[in-house]
């Protein structure tokens, strides 16, 4: 039996849709999109708040997680309080996955693995 490192992490672009207005800052989105992964950076677009339906950002990803589809974050209120909101998250590419292992990986797997 061969053994892998699974905690291979490679650069991904996501999207993310529904984001309340409040998280377009740096640290707004470096918040978010640590619930995927560790932020890199912003594109162009997002960076400079012309496009506001989707934001994109690049994280680090390892790819022996679970890619989550959503992200619940809490808005502020005026009041004080705080509300859920659900962030959807795209990814513009990630790793395949094995057919045998169901590992996703950045190699082929060995027959019988």
């Amino acid at each position: 039996m061969v053994l892998r490192n699974t905690n291979i992490q490679v650069p991904v672009w996501i999207m993310l849709r529904h984001l309340p207005v409040v998280f377009w800052t740096d640290d707004g989105l470096s918040t978010v999109a640590s619930g995927v992964g560790l932020p890199l950076y912003q594109d162009t677009i997002t960076r400079a708040c012309t496009r506001l339906d989707f934001a994109r950002v690049c994280v680090m990803l390892d790819i022996s997680s679970t890619l989550p589809k959503h992200l619940i974050i809490m808005m502020p209120r005026e009041d004080g309080t705080e509300v859920p909101c659900k962030v959807e998250v795209e990814y513009e590419w990630v790793p395949p996955k094995c057919k045998n292992c169901i590992i996703r990986t950045l190699d082929v797997c060995m027959p019988g693995c």
